[in-house]
């Protein structure tokens, strides 16, 4: 699911929730909803996270090689 390559991805890029919370604007709990699939991220909000993990947007639609 995306929230959780999401959140993969910011872990394995060691960034803190807090910062692209503040990228984006909203508070760290609502950040962490988010990442949980407890509310939505968007496409605008997407955009706004690769760019600050420095990755594209494609990469959170592939799945991870085992």
């Amino acid at each position: 699911m995306l929230h959780e390559r999401v959140r993969e991805i910011r872990r394995s890029k060691n960034v803190k929730q807090a910062v692209i919370a503040n990228t984006l604007g909203i508070t760290v709990q609502a950040y962490s909803m988010k990442e949980r699939g407890r509310r939505p991220i968007t496409t605008v909000e997407l955009e706004s996270i690769a760019a600050v993990l420095d990755v594209p947007v494609s990469l959170f639609f592939r799945e991870e090689e085992k």
